[in-house]
Order: C-alpha cells, then structure tokens, then sequence
C-alpha cells in the first residue's frame, strides 16, 4: 500500500520578507558563523535559538583534526541548551552559512537531535533555514525527520 508524507513549510525569497523574530533570530545565526572552527571545510555554519524566556543562545560549527570528531553549529547549540537551560524550552532554531550560495539545511544527525529535543521539552521548535538571502521556515523540526528513530 502506498502512503503519501507532505508538509507545509514557508519560503521566503527574500530575508526582510521574513517576520522580523525570525529576521533578527536568522541575523544571530548569522553573527555566530564568525566563531566557526572550519579549517577544513572553509563553510562555517551559525545558529541561534530563541528560548521561551527571550534568551537566545549560539553555536558553530567546529572540526577538527581527528575527523570526524567535529559537532555541526546545531548540536552544539542544542546540547549547551540542554545542559544549561532544560526548562526554558527552544521556541525558534535559525542556522546560516558562510558561504551562503544556498540555504543551509541540518544534517541527518542534527535533524534527529532536534526530533529528540522537542520531544523532551515536549514542544516544537519553528526551525528557520537561510542562505543566498532567502530562508525556509517549517513549524517544527519533526517535520524535517518524519522516520525519526525512537527507543
């Protein structure tokens, strides 16, 4: 039997069009990309959540020598979260890159830890992808791993 799986999620083409939370989250995002550890790759990545409480957090991306020992900007983010601010659940997560010729998208590893926080917290998370000047927004970051795994 065959089953359909779709989503709904936003594109904005252009940053401004973007509500200005998101807008200013995506900018934190993008700040964060100067901290990135990237000798190897050149692409540094950023990320900012917002936190119900208003705090926004950051991570970047970092390699390292003994690949593939480095930690994508979204985990280290969402990890930090975890263990310093459990109850004060993520309401946004944005994620940039330089370069930015493209929107940039989390790994399979970062989407199941997303999966993994929202379910803890047990709240979804708006997750806000940008790149080249355009974003793409989905309501929660299950939506990126429907076949998520589960203990």
């Amino acid at each position: 039997m065959e089953t359909r799986f779709s989503f709904n999620y936003e594109h904005y083409a252009a940053l401004a069009e973007l509500p200005e939370a998101d807008r200013k989250l995506v900018a934190e995002a993008e700040r964060a990309t100067a901290n990135a550890h990237a000798p190897y790759s050149k692409f540094r990545v950023g990320a900012a959540a917002r936190l119900r409480s208003g705090r926004i957090l950051y991570g970047s991306n970092f390699e390292s020598e003994v690949y593939p020992a480095g930690l994508c900007a979204e985990r280290t983010l969402l990890f930090y979260a975890q263990a310093n601010y459990a109850d004060d659940p993520i309401e946004a997560l944005a994620i940039a890159s330089v370069p930015s010729e493209r929107e940039c998208y989390p790994c399979g590893q970062c989407r199941q830890v997303m999966v993994d926080v929202e379910r803890r917290q047990g709240s979804p998370m708006r997750v806000v992808m940008s790149g080249n000047g355009s974003a793409s927004v989905v309501e929660s970051a299950s939506l990126l791993l429907p076949f998520t795994f589960i203990l």
